[in-house]
């Protein structure tokens, strides 16, 4: 009997360190538990919510869009001073630039 109740505090203990271990690993996939982040319409504020961007990078970005219009791809990020490949592959899985505008419709001859 004592043998089976090892076992069952073993099952047990071993149970609880694959479910913590499931959170921390979920906690990891989002981190500070940020969302998508458009790249085209975040406030300075936003933006410094991202890994390695503070208020001055952040105004940056801002200032950056409004002189040269929206960023057609997330990768036109580091178009930036002060943005560089390690803070876009920090941040890649959290920014977006929207959705796609849509087609152009050309007339017809």
């Amino acid at each position: 009997m004592t043998k089976l109740k090892r076992v069952f505090w073993m099952l047990t203990v071993l149970g609880f360190v694959l479910g913590f271990a499931g959170l921390v690993s979920a906690a990891d996939a989002d981190p500070a538990g940020v969302k998508a982040i458009n790249i085209n319409t975040a406030t300075a504020a936003e933006l410094t919510a991202l890994k390695g961007v503070g208020d001055k990078l952040a105004a940056s970005i801002v200032a950056y869009r409004e002189a040269n219009g929206p960023f057609k791809t997330v990768e036109n990020l580091v178009d930036v001073k002060g943005v560089g490949p390690k803070i876009l592959a920090d941040n890649a899985a959290m920014l977006t630039v929207g959705a796609a505008a849509p087609p152009v419709a050309t007339p017809k001859p």
